[in-house]
């Protein structure tokens, strides 16, 4: 960094994250991410070596796909990988696999994606990932400090310029390698696999089809289908599934954290009794850090470990103190989950690109109105959408846009339009998943389809394959490439009638 400006902008935008997520608890949701999960059970994958196979590229992408003006015109370089191992080459019109990249870096994604190398070989298809703009190395304005100054270089930064990124860079390796007739699938998780349905309907002479695993595409601007508190009640339903008398403890431990945290002295014992890195200042530091915990591990509940039951089993085992001390038994969920740590609750981290993007993408278009109601293991917590849009607005200077999901992509009676004008996708959930509360769960049409698993978790179908995975996840798997499959053939088909 040149600029002491630029320097006390970037500065002012990180402690700007932080006090976000301490001022509002509707504001820090759950990452929609594929990969979180992944990475928590086996961190390894960020330092796993890449594949030899792996080709990496960069693609001389435009700032402003939308705009005729000067500045739309600049550039920068987007980074996407590719493996050839397999494609069975451009003279058989042969597949292509692309995985649209979500809010991080493109780095550790072929390692933890294992759908598209898991199936390549059946395909004989060429693989892609592509990476989001304003993550990992695909960075505009020449460096991360001015790309996040302020939102006049933030603006260039959401869905719809990164689908047409991902257009763009596909039509260009389709040229490069003369694969004009090369079918194209699109593959994304979570707020990926929201952009890989999305992308097939705004883009179906790109792509043939789309599987959009663990898409919330209907958790958006009051949609009726879906009530606010789906995430956290889905939440519950896991633990109490799990444990009735975790879930017990846990709804117990609201009013119990309250009730110490009045007392003098009290977040003095509650520092020491969960072992927090740095004295609370708050009772909602330790409660925003619990209700996170227990949102991964129902979001990210697989198999072999299920997190959900190592937390319960941590809580009903009580092994640490008294077995009627209550929350005792939630700091023994906490160290069954994390295992034995010198501290737990708020330990001193930097603001990742990642949550100073998401936060950015939160704000402006991926307004997902997560709220916490009645009836839950947790403390009520109604989603205010009128504060959310003034608190976003005092951050960076420009309102929220909570319709603007809808209004270009679509969600209101979403059956019918689908029906009507989409095709070729399959919306993939596990439906222990809370954020399959907003996803397509019925099938649509014959072409749009969903599958779903009672036991699945977050966007699992797309990692790779395990000796240890069940045999529901097995056969989740192999329905999706049969779907892909059929498309596939019709498309050759068709391909043959038109070009006779």
């Amino acid at each position: 960094m040149n600029s002491p400006v630029i320097s006390s902008q970037w500065l002012r935008l990180i402690i700007m994250i932080v006090s976000m997520a301490v001022t509002a608890a509707h504001f820090k949701i759950p990452r929609l991410s594929p990969t979180l999960g992944t990475i928590l059970e086996q961190p390894e994958i960020l330092s796993a070596p890449v594949s030899e196979d792996l080709r990496t590229f960069y693609y001389t992408q435009t700032l402003d796909h939308f705009n005729y003006n000067p500045e739309s015109y600049t550039t920068f370089q987007q980074r996407y990988v590719m493996n050839s191992k397999y494609w069975g080459g451009a003279n058989v019109s042969a597949p292509i696999l692309a995985y649209l990249g979500a809010e991080s870096p493109l780095d550790g994604t072929p390692a933890a994606i294992g759908f598209l190398n898991d199936n390549a070989i059946r395909f004989k298809a060429l693989i892609v990932y592509i990476e989001h703009r304003y993550y990992g190395k695909s960075i505009p304005f020449g460096s991360r400090e001015e790309a996040f100054q302020n939102a006049s270089t933030l603006g260039y930064f959401n869905s719809a310029q990164a689908i047409a990124d991902y257009a763009a860079i596909i039509m260009h390796i389709k040229k490069k390698l003369q694969a004009r007739y090369s079918p194209v699938i699109v593959i994304g998780g979570s707020y990926g696999g929201m952009l890989a349905s999305w992308f097939r309907l705004k883009y179906p002479h790109v792509a043939l089809g789309a599987l959009a695993s663990s898409a919330p595409i209907l958790y958006f601007d009051e949609i009726p289908l879906q009530p606010e508190g789906g995430y956290y009640s889905v939440v519950t339903k896991d633990f109490r599934e799990a444990s009735e008398t975790c879930y017990q403890t846990i709804q117990k431990s609201w009013s119990e954290i309250n009730r110490v945290a009045s007392k003098p002295h009290g977040l003095s014992t509650l520092s020491k009794k969960f072992k927090t890195c740095y004295p609370l200042t708050s009772s909602s530091e330790l409660k925003s850090f619990l209700r996170l915990m227990y949102a991964y591990t129902a979001q990210y509940n697989r198999p072999p470990r299920y997190p959900v039951s190592v937390v319960c089993g941590g809580i009903d085992g009580a092994s640490f103190g008294s077995q009627d001390d209550i929350l005792t038994k939630i700091f023994s969920g906490v160290v069954a989950y994390y295992g034995n740590r010198s501290c737990y609750v708020n330990p001193e981290t930097n603001a990742s690109e990642i949550e100073i993007g998401w936060s950015w993408q939160r704000c402006s278009e991926m307004v997902i109105p997560i709220g916490i109601g009645n009836g839950t293991m947790l403390e009520a917590s109604p989603f205010n959408l009128t504060s959310f849009i003034k608190q976003c607005e005092s951050f960076y200077g420009v309102p929220s846009r909570p319709h603007w999901v809808t209004s270009y992509y679509g969600g209101h009676d979403i059956k019918l339009i689908l029906h009507r004008f989409g095709s070729n996708i399959i919306f993939s959930n596990g439906l222990r998943d809370p954020y399959s509360s907003g996803g397509v769960l019925e099938n649509i049409s014959n072409s749009i389809l969903a599958v779903s698993t009672v036991n699945g978790s977050h966007c699992l179908d797309i990692l790779g394959e395990r000796e240890t995975d069940p045999e529901w996840l097995i056969r989740q798997r192999k329905i999706e490439v049969k779907i892909i499959k059929g498309w596939i053939a019709n498309y050759y088909a068709d391909l043959k009638a038109f070009k006779q």
